[in-house]
């Protein structure tokens, strides 16, 4: 999921090399975090949070499949 989550980001952001994702596993619960830069911050989260909203569901959907549960945090 960690990669899946930084293509996304490096896609959207204009300084590609300041994303960092972070995964942190707990149990069947897998936490993902992603940093950017701060100028890039309103263009992962969208207008009223859409983009924010389709990666996480984008990285829900893939997860079904593994039979875990992932939250994209973006820190």
């Amino acid at each position: 999921m960690k990669d899946l989550v930084e293509v996304i980001a490096k896609a959207l952001v204009d300084n590609p090399d300041e994303v960092v994702v972070t995964e942190k596993t707990e149990g069947r619960n897998i936490v993902v975090e992603l940093h950017v830069a701060p100028s890039d911050m309103g263009k992962v989260i969208g207008k009223q949070g859409r983009i924010a909203k389709s990666i996480r569901t984008v990285v829900k959907a893939a997860s079904t499949r593994d039979n875990t549960r992932v939250d994209v945090e973006i820190v």
